[in-house]
């Protein structure tokens, strides 16, 4: 199945250079571009692609909020938001899982880690740059904005007790293949777990379940914020 990827940053060549590696690629096509935010909503209701490769610094409507208007609306829930930007600070990366990203890059990546990005989240994988680290995605998921809605406990009464472990262990930072390692099963059935996690608390992605798992209490960090 061929990915489909819609462009979002404010820079022409940038976009020119990104469209022609993902071009190059056999199981992935560019279906649309957008300078701004508010073009990058509209022309993502349009297209509908798989991924949309996201600035977050450009005119008018910002990455983040633009991020958080596809994540929030459910005629575009098949589309999954992979943040690409030279401004890699902790905030950004915060903001970024809070408004419904799957995945953050920093543009100094290379070539292939972004098309490697690209199949991660189209996959329904969470992706996160080397310089996100888990420290810092937990220290800032576990101190929500004073707005933000919390998922309260007891929407974890659907999961079974395997379910939250798995879930638990995802939201360390761990993954599949270090999650059966732990728990002495397979990767295979670890990620049924996870998916099934998602089916029941209706999450897009990994991330998402991620940000559910820290804003219900079922992962804590200690007080220095490591975890």
């Amino acid at each position: 199945m061929t990915i489909r990827v819609l462009l979002a940053d404010d820079q022409a060549l940038l976009r020119q250079t990104f469209r022609i590696l993902i071009d190059s690629c056999t199981d992935m096509t560019v279906v649309a571009e957008a300078a701004d935010g508010a073009e990058a909503v509209e022309q993502t209701r349009a297209h509908r692609p798989d991924v949309v490769v996201m600035d977050i610094r450009m005119p008018g409507t910002d990455g983040l909020t633009a991020t958080a208007a596809i994540c929030d609306d459910q005629d575009m829930a098949g589309t999954r938001v992979l943040i690409l930007t030279t401004f890699e600070i902790d905030e950004y990366v915060a903001q970024a899982l809070r408004a419904g990203a799957s995945g953050f890059l920093g543009k100094d990546a290379a070539a292939a880690d972004l098309l490697a990005a690209i199949r991660t989240v189209a996959a329904g994988e969470a992706l996160l740059s080397p310089a996100a680290t888990r420290a810092l995605i937990t220290r800032f998921l576990a101190a929500p904005e004073p707005d933000a809605h919390l998922a309260p406990p007891e929407r974890l009464v659907a999961l079974t007790d395997r379910e939250r472990e798995v879930m638990a262990l995802a939201a360390q930072g761990l993954s599949n293949e270090e999650i059966a390692g732990k728990l002495v099963v397979s990767p295979l059935t670890v990620r049924t777990h996870v998916h099934r996690a998602m089916a029941k608390l209706h999450a897009r992605d990994r991330a998402q379940l991620v940000v559910i798992a820290y804003q219900s209490g079922l992962v804590r960090t200690a007080p220095d914020g490591t975890g």
